[in-house]
């Protein structure tokens, strides 16, 4: 099923995406029950009743999870190509360990990088001039754990959307970490909308990135070199999940680092990303 978060008529709303007929059936819920939880907010309810329905192309269509309740977890270098460019990039500073890594890396980004499909992404040049894009499956956990163990892990999962892991090579070179080249103002376009865990087969699911119609990722879920299930039991590992969370699963190689020389956003550009069986999510850039 896919859930959209959307405004129509200057009030927030939820719904089920009837995609093939250009349409959506708006959930009859109250605003103020959805706020900033999005599609969170039916998360361990069941589907409210259908107020009607409305054609989609009538809808601004909101970031499902619009703030996160705390940082969005996320897993880095979990492509094998992905690794090994990253690895050749000079700005990994976890490269002396290998290429690969032996357990996963998990950083994370800030709530307010969180922008709908249809925002711009801003590049402030004052700030980073190595802007960089990644798309990834992104998680969403429907009930809460701690410990959990990885032959369990998805019965945690509550479904899944798309994310743009937008990062500033330049500042991740110069922190030696991750925290602050990821989470710039912007920087993690969420969408265009969740579906829930039953929509995807994680063995076999294509991932795709085009910039300005150029495809330059082009894998597969089942190429992950730590699954969700695994991703899942390592965050948990003395940390409570919560229902709304969000866990960025890696992205594969073709991103801008990855070229010689760099091929960085630029104001202009258009970002455009697809996840199989979830949809698209689509982006300009524009610079400050």
């Amino acid at each position: 099923m896919k859930l959209a978060h959307f405004e129509w008529q200057g009030k927030s709303g939820l719904g089920r995406v009837l995609e093939e007929a250009g349409r959506v059936e708006r959930f009859d819920l109250p605003a103020a029950a959805i706020g900033n939880l999005g599609v969170a907010a039916l998360i361990g309810r069941d589907a409210p009743a259908v107020a009607e329905q409305l054609p989609l192309a009538d809808l601004r269509l909101l970031a499902p999870i619009p703030r996160p309740a705390r940082n969005i977890f996320c897993v880095g270098k979990n492509y094998h190509d992905h690794a090994q460019e990253f690895a050749s990039s000079g700005f990994d500073s976890s490269a002396a360990k290998g290429a690969v890594p032996e357990a996963p890396i998990v950083f994370s980004k800030v709530p307010e990088t969180v922008i709908g499909p249809g925002d711009a992404i801003r590049i402030d040049p004052t700030v980073s001039t190595a802007v960089d894009y990644e798309v990834e499956l992104a998680v969403i956990i429907g009930r809460s754990g701690r410990n959990i163990k990885a032959e369990d892990a998805m019965s945690y999962v509550w479904g899944y959307s798309i994310v743009n892991d937008v990062t500033a090579r330049d500042l991740q070179g110069l922190h030696s970490q991750w925290l602050i080249g990821k989470s710039q103002d912007g920087f993690c376009p969420m969408g265009p909308w969740a579906v829930t865990a039953d929509a995807l087969d994680l063995a076999d699911t294509a991932v795709r990135c085009w910039i300005n119609d150029e495809l330059r990722q082009d894998s597969n879920t089942g190429l992950l070199i730590f699954d969700v299930p695994t991703t899942i039991a390592a965050i948990s590992n003395g940390i409570t999940l919560h229902p709304g969370d969000v866990i960025a699963t890696g992205t594969p190689s073709g991103v801008g680092i990855g070229f010689k020389p760099p091929k960085y956003l630029q104001g202009g550009d258009r970002v455009r990303m697809e996840i199989a069986n979830i949809g698209v999510l689509e982006n300009s850039v524009e610079s400050a």
